[in-house]
């Protein structure tokens, strides 16, 4: 009763007032939606693309990380596997070299008629006796003869040899070589009577009468490298030494560097075979 009795004008405002609060009210709704979808469509939806690339590429970057890590794991494992053989390969051929020095010293006291053990020793010291000379008697396959006379006057035998080595510093060996085939009968006879006197040096050199120059070179390359002298001596079989008289006279040039004490050749050289 009191919204008629406010009558006519009064009545028409209020309802137009509404409408227009109405027609407010949904031009903000639509305007308000309009302004919040278009950033999802534009700037929303974009990060999102982004998102999923990125998520992509790092999911690609963790499959090519791994495949890489696969492949740098094989090989360094490949690396750690080949440095470890070089290493074993290293060891068995310093083991093989350490073999072969201890078979040769092994060798060479045979062939010189020393004990095995004493040489044995003395290849395993550091540091290398000093003696005062080195006499190589140059002999061949046929001076047995010869060699038993050497042996009856000057030149010391057993006990007596290695004495003379060990308190005067002086050793003896009879110099001789192998025959043009090796392991022959002359070779075996040498072999049994280093055996029983146990006093010859073998070399590396093939017999022969032309051949002496390069078996005295070859004897005295083998004597510096078996035994630290002051004097290598080099005399023949036919020859019979005063040991004593020698050493004094040797004694007179110890002091002294490179001495050469021997026939020293002259006049005119013999070049016409």
């Amino acid at each position: 009763m009191s919204w008629r009795r406010g009558g006519g004008a009064d009545g028409v405002a209020r309802r137009w007032v509404l409408l227009l609060c109405v027609g407010s009210f949904c031009l903000g709704l639509l305007f308000t939606n309009r302004m919040w979808t278009l950033p999802e469509a534009s700037e929303v939806a974009v990060p999102n693309e982004r998102r999923g690339k990125e998520s992509e590429l790092k999911a690609g970057d963790c499959s090519i990380r791994k495949v890489q890590g696969k492949h740098d794991y094989s090989d360094m494992l490949h690396i750690s596997d080949t440095h470890h053989n070089a290493q074993t390969l290293d060891k068995t051929i310093a083991n093989l070299e350490t073999e072969l020095s201890a078979a040769r010293t092994l060798q060479d006291s045979f062939l010189n008629g020393s004990p095995v053990s004493e040489e044995y020793k003395a290849s395993e010291s550091t540091v290398r006796r000093k003696y005062l000379m080195v006499i190589g008697i140059n002999t061949a396959f046929s001076s047995r003869k010869r060699r038993d006379s050497i042996r009856n006057t000057w030149m010391p035998q057993g006990e007596m040899r290695k004495k003379l080595e060990e308190e005067k510093g002086i050793i003896i060996r009879f110099v001789i070589g192998h025959s043009a085939i090796s392991g022959g009968i002359v070779d075996r006879a040498i072999e049994a009577e280093d055996k029983k006197h146990g006093d010859f040096m073998r070399l590396d050199h093939v017999e022969g009468y032309l051949e002496l120059s390069g078996k005295t070179r070859t004897y005295f390359a083998t004597a510096v490298a078996l035994w630290d002298a002051d004097f290598y001596v080099k005399v023949d079989d036919d020859v019979h030494v005063n040991i004593a008289m020698l050493g004094n006279i040797l004694s007179k040039h110890i002091l002294k560097p490179r001495v050469y004490i021997g026939c020293m050749k002259s006049g005119p050289v013999l070049s016409d075979k």
